[in-house]
């Protein structure tokens, strides 16, 4: 991300703003730092002492506040450290940013050295410590330190010493950490730092390294420190945009440059270093967290390693900004903000020799760990992949190789593989055993990528070995023996060459810009059609400030229609965001406003790309388009630092008092405040600068007078980030307990909030999607997009479980929870010596009677999700349970029977966590009780593979049949995702229960048997099914006879099933339910005409034709929805208001008196006598003069009446004429068949002459109707064609 929000706004164009000094104050002597977690079992050199800001010039500058308390915290996060002539003393480099309210950024640059303690007090201070330590350690023999909370335990893990490196062997010639003031010297760490509105890393970086040699140097400078400490605050301008700028150090010129207003914006950390730490796979892994907004936790003992690595992330998203907490540095005094249930980004520094394992985090369910020194993360569960990520990767490892950098460092990322890394190359083979060992080992935190070339080299230059390590010490990465030759960039060397540094530096500025555009391009091509999908839909600024939250401003659903099904999964995450939803209000407000500078180059990219190649439909493809302008833009840069373009102002004398600051080596002086604290009044280009700002300041408050009180505006603008607003950087300054309260104050009403927009957004698409099954407007969400709010609402639960844990136990504090709950009632059942307690379902309604009620219970439905083997993490069950509870309308109920056991919440959580705010619970299980508008199968479709218990009850009509029958009955249970077979049921039983692999969404019923015994016969009325687990009943009605010379003679029926109501539903609840998805609402329930009473209603013709058409038009509907989502055809073909129902009553309208002596006569028995018709007349040869089209569709009707008839099974009568019409629909050939059965003379003896098959007009429409069906492959159920031989 850039910096050009702190820069170029508000600021004036100084280069820098403030130069501060931190160290031991010898007033005050030593404190102890408490809040940096202090551990008193350690020596005293390694413990951690409170530093103070020494020195600011100047004092204060307007436009950027010094915050003291946040730049001593950053400056020296883990306080003063000591140090003795033993110890290793280099000098360290580290930077830092501040986030202010607003989202502007401020940098800090500190570098740190040793300097020798002159206070007697101190010295005689640290060995009274030594001497009260000695005494304590041999007193205590043996003590146990009590058990700690998880937030102290993570304290004290964190790291005693600065420096990333141990003390080597030379301290190990003296006891192990012994001071004595007599023989020993002590020094403490003092830090040097620039405040700056833009990240010129390098730049200061040098500036400062000058300055530290000019303390050491044998002889003093050329110019008092003070000349260059003015020079750099009041002399050094910002570089103009598209300029570079040359100014002055102390023993060498410094160079810097700022990117144009067309190119990426200013980012200066070198990307390459953040490539060979962690690898090509695990940053590109990483990055897609990032943009994802989960929570970021960095990990590295080193400070500037943190920075690198989170610039370097946030500074890839471009066009997008990271809109949550950012934290590169994370004192140690700020640790409870890991509790934050919120995204954040940040950065821990780790103990020397510390395991991960030790490391106890509040929260890990949605957390993504960066181990950086051992090149490794640990990545969230259910976490897509960044669309062509192997190509992807591919592109920057060739970038990375052509700069001579090796792309084949870092480990893999945990339970993965890495496809993406690159292949040794040959020269590595011949390797000694040493470096490959070190090469092999990704945790290798000291030699990674191009080192080992270097390494490689330099064995047996001693020498050189030596210095490689010092660089490394220092955190500088020397990619070439050259550099290394030459004197090491940044390090005070008397032979120094300046061209290699400077080199080095362009060097990685081109592989910066040349990194960056690859990932920019990627995003050109992702979003080049995202404005068509923005809907602007207010008047004015005004109007869309106040309805912002009510407002829809990105057609998501279409948007993500239009992209290739490959790139879905990472997209419908990415456009739930909040940095895109902030990257689209941007460009919204840009109607109104001058665009935001990032939005401004990136659409301008878009265009660019629009003119070179005109988007087209076929270019929606997933094909990898690599980035184009990686030249040109590493040019721009080349020829920028090749050509200054202004050179700053030489450092001078100043009007000083002479004799103060005497040059002392090795101490930095005391710097005259006089002349620093105020610069020149004459300046022309910072008078001509603040003289342009007021003007652009007063333009600026006029333009805002006119549109909107600006505080208003500011209110709006952040309202929708206000959850990360409010804590993008936490406050450093003031940790009293009334703050860190009111932080999770905030933190609590952020999540009650993000809780009632994620349900409203949910119900919302929801009902959206049902409304269009009900025919009204268009769909709005699909299983994609449900699938990924259901999986925001897992995150959001896990997050409100993890804030304000007293004890961290396991990944998912949710499930931790509820294994809590779980131990405490299966206790307290024991004790009782009763069953754990459980809440009995209302009644069942009259059509459910005979099913027994399902109990609801909390606990068994955790030993549901214990029992599937499926499952190997608590994250994971957590995620299962949510959604097991959502698909049964329970989540609300089962959350509240969970946190109604207040003393086990009381126990688990502290008096500011969510889950202890009264008022905040009851509203927050409210929106979740809202969910139970909508049907979700979230448990069902997601989990395909899983066993599941299934109760079958059958009903017959006891008052025209037997209630049991002498034969020996069967079923076969369908659904979407397979069948349970064939089952045999007990006899004189009409229940039975059956495991069997998820069967899905249930959808048909087979219903047989073999008519043995004297009371064969069975009528039956409907058959039940339910899931043991979910609770979904389904109810498959019948009302047929099923039996020999009875009915249409069938034995067996397939029978079509609809959802029933879940019995705990009241009354009102049944008012907002949507209907079933099986039933077609837009009429009255039609009866079928096959029931028993069906034959005695008579339709009208148009009625019918509707029916037809209606009919045709749903399974239309259904080929038209995207092919996960189209649910049953089975239903539509043959169930309620379904293809044959239509067709049936279309055959039947007409047809003559159903009973000729007593025996029932059906449409079967006409197809039957037609068919027997054109046989025969094919025989005697009547049909020779018909076409031989007309033929071929005679012998086709022949040969599938006949295989339906041989069938092996029984299906009755009205069960072939199903059939036919269902093959004949799947195959085309329906059209062709009707006017073949109009032909046949026996239509005149069975239908009268006003019947609809004898209207030719009819029959067309009919024939036409049926033929837009040919558009689709229509493929049958299993359990419809089964024994069919075709």
């Amino acid at each position: 991300m850039s910096g050009t929000s702190a820069g170029s706004a508000a600021a004036p164009c100084r280069f820098a703003h403030y130069f501060v000094i931190c160290g031991i104050d010898t007033e005050t002597g030593l404190e102890p730092d408490e809040l940096a977690g202090e551990n008193f079992e350690q020596s005293p050199l390694k413990r951690t002492f409170k530093s103070k800001v020494l020195a600011r010039y100047p004092e204060n500058v307007e436009w950027n506040p010094f915050d003291q308390d946040a730049v001593n915290m950053l400056c020296m996060p883990k306080g003063l450290s000591f140090r003795t002539q033993a110890d290793q003393r280099e000098p360290q480099f580290h930077s830092f940013i501040i986030t202010k309210e607003d989202g502007s950024r401020t940098y800090g640059f500190v570098h740190t050295f040793y300097e020798e303690v002159t206070s007697p007090q101190i010295c005689s201070a640290m060995q009274t410590l030594y001497q009260m330590h000695n005494a304590e350690q041999t007193n205590a023999a043996s003590s146990s330190s009590s058990s700690s909370s998880s937030m102290d335990s993570l304290a004290s893990s964190l790291d005693d010493g600065y420096s990333p490196t141990s003390s080597s062997s030379s301290s190990l010639s003296r006891a192990a950490g012994s001071y004595d003031s007599s023989r020993d010297t002590l020094y403490v760490s003092k830090a040097l730092c620039l405040i700056t509105p833009m990240p010129f890393m390098h730049a200061c970086r040098r500036f400062l390294a000058q300055m530290h040699s000019a303390v050491i140097a044998a002889t003093a400078p050329p110019l008092p420190l003070e000349s260059y400490v003015y020079n750099i605050l009041y002399e050094v301008p910002l570089p103009a945009l598209g300029r570079s700028l040359k100014f002055h150090g102390i023993y060498e010129s410094i160079v810097c440059q700022r990117p144009g207003p067309g190119e990426l914006p200013l980012a200066d950390f070198p990307l390459a270093e953040a490539f060979s730490l962690l690898g090509v796979e695990n940053l590109v892994q990483v990055f897609t967290c990032t943009l994802l907004e989960m929570q970021i936790l960095l990990y590295s003992q080193d400070y500037q390693r943190l920075m690198t690595v989170a610039e370097g992330i946030t500074t890839l998203l471009f066009p997008f900004q990271w809109q949550h907490v950012y934290v590169p540095i994370l004192p140690a005094s700020l640790l409870h903000f890991l509790d934050a249930p919120v995204p954040y980004l940040m950065g821990l520094q780790s103990k020397e020799g510390t395991d991960r394992s030790k490391l106890e985090l509040p929260q890990e369910a949605n957390l993504c760990f960066v181990d950086i020194d051992n090149h490794s993360i640990e990545l969230p569960e259910d976490f897509p992949q960044f669309p062509n990520k192997t190509e992807f990767i591919q592109e920057l490892t060739e970038v990375l190789l052509s700069f001579g950098f090796s792309a084949n460092t870092g480990a893999p990322p945990r339970t993965r593989s890495s496809p993406g890394s690159t292949s040794s190359t040959p020269g590595r083979e011949r390797k000694s055993a040493t470096l490959r060992q070190l090469e092999d080992d990704g945790r290798n935190g000291n030699l990674a990528g191009e080192e080992l070339v270097v390494l490689e080299l330099l064995q047996g230059n001693a020498t050189l070995e030596r210095l490689q390590a010092l660089t490394k010490r220092t955190g500088v990465t020397v990619a070439r023996v050259e550099a290394l030759r030459a004197g090491v960039k940044g390090q005070p060397t008397d032979g120094g060459n300046q061209t290699g540094g400077e080199e080095e530096e362009l060097r990685n500025a081109k592989l910066n810009v040349q990194l960056r555009e690859v990932f920019a391009s990627r995003f050109t091509t992702m979003f080049a059609d995202y404005e068509s999908f923005v809907i602007q839909s207010a008047p004015d600024l005004e109007s869309w400030l106040t309805n912002r939250e009510q407002m829809h401003n990105f057609d998501k659903a279409s948007f993500l229609s239009d992209q290739p099904e490959p790139y879905l999964p990472f997209l419908s995450h990415f456009i739930e965001t909040q940095m895109f939803a902030t990257f689209i209000d941007n460009k919204i407000m840009s109607q109104w406003e001058e665009k935001e500078p990032m939005l401004h180059v990136f659409d301008t990219r878009i265009d660019k790309a629009r003119l070179y190649n005109i988007r087209a439909p076929s270019l929606r493809s997933s094909c990898y388009q690599r980035c184009s302008i990686l030249k040109e833009s590493a040019q721009a840069i080349e020829q920028r630092l090749m050509k200054i373009d202004h050179t700053a102002i030489h450092p001078h004398l100043l009007d000083m008092k002479i004799g103060q600051g005497k040059y002392e080596q090795g101490f930095f002086p005391k710097l005259q405040t006089e002349v620093l604290n105020t610069g020149p009044s004459n300046n022309k280009w910072c008078h001509k600068a603040t003289t342009a700002q007021r003007r652009k300041d007063r333009h600026r408050q006029q333009t805002e007078h006119l549109t909107l009180d600006n505080d208003l505006k500011e209110k709006y603008m952040q309202e929708a980030r206000s959850l990360g607003k409010n804590l993008r950087q936490p406050k450093l300054s003031d940790l009293s307990p009334a703050v860190i309260a009111q932080t999770n104050w905030k933190f609590v009403e952020g999540l009650l909030k993000e809780c009632r927009m994620k349900t409203k957004r949910m119900l919302v698409e929801k009902m959206g999607r049902e409304a269009v099954e009900l025919g009204h407007g268009e769909a709005s969400i699909t299983g994609l997009e449900e699938n990924t709010l259901i999986a925001s609402l897992c995150d959001l639960l896990e997050r409100i479980w993890s804030h304000g844990l007293q004890v961290k136990q396991g990944k998912s504090a949710l499930w931790s929870h509820l294994l809590h709950y779980q131990a405490r009632e299966e206790m307290l059942a024991q004790q009782a010596d009763s069953p754990a307690p459980r809440l009995l379902e209302r009644r069942k309604s009259d059509s459910s009677i005979a099913m027994p009620s399902l109990r609801v219970s909390l606990i068994q439905d955790m030993r549901h999700i214990q029992s599937m083997s499926e499952i190997k993490t608590d994250v994971g069950r957590a995620r299962a349970w949510i959604r097991l509870s959502l698909e049964k309308k329970l989540l609300s109920q089962h959350l509240k029977q969970l946190l109604s056991r207040q003393a086990l919440t009381k126990k688990l959580y502290k008096r500011y966590a969510f889950l202890r705010c009264e008022e905040e619970k009851e509203q927050f299980l409210f929106h979740l009780l809202s969910l139970n508008a909508v049907d979700y199968f979230c448990f069902t479709s997601v989990f395909t593979t899983i066993m599941i218990p299934y109760r079958v009850v059958i009903i017959p009509i006891k008052k025209l049949s037997n209630a049991m029958t002498t034969s020996n009955p069967w079923v076969c249970v369908s659904g979407e995702l397979g069948d349970s077979g064939i089952m045999q049921i007990p006899k004189n039983v009409l229940e039975m229960t059956f495991d069997c692999q998820n069967l899905g969404k249930l959808t048909t019923v087979q219903l047989g048997h073999d008519n043995a015994g004297l009371l064969a016969k069975w009528l039956v009325d409907c058959v039940m099914v339910r899931n043991e687990i979910t609770g979904h009943t389904y109810r498959f009605p019948c009302g047929r006879w099923l039996g020999k010379g009875v009915d249409d003679g069938s034995l067996e029926r397939v029978l079509i099933g609809e959802l029933v109501l879940p019995s705990g539903e009241d009354d009102s609840a049944r008012a907002c339910r949507t209907p079933p998805l099986q039933r077609s609402p837009s009429q009255g329930r039609r009866i079928s005409i096959t029931s028993l009473t069906g034959r005695d209603t008579k339709l009208n013709s148009a009625q019918i034709q509707e029916g037809i058409g209606e009919a045709v038009n749903n399974i239309i509907k259904h080929f038209h929805k995207p092919e996960k989502e189209r649910g049953s055809l089975t239903v539509l073909l043959c169930g309620e208001n379904s293809l044959v129902t239509a067709l049936e009553q279309f055959f039947h309208h007409g047809f003559k008196s159903a009973r000729l002596f007593q025996k029932t006569v059906f449409v079967w028995d006409f197809v039957e006598k037609a068919v027997a018709y054109m046989e025969s007349a094919d025989q005697v040869g009547d049909l020779q003069e018909t076409t031989e089209a007309m033929k071929m569709t005679c012998q086709s009707l022949c040969h599938y009446f006949n295989a339906i008839n041989s069938t092996s099974r029984n299906i009755g009568k009205d069960g072939k004429f199903q059939l036919l019409v269902c093959l004949g629909a799947r195959d085309r050939l329906l059209p062709q068949w009707l006017p073949l059965l109009v032909e046949c003379p026996v239509i005149l003896q069975m239908y009268e002459d006003t019947a609809m098959l004898r209207d030719p007009s009819t029959l067309n429409t009919l024939i036409s109707v049926l033929e837009t069906l040919h558009d689709f492959s229509i493929t049958l159920e299993a359990s419809l064609v089964k024994g069919i031989n075709l």
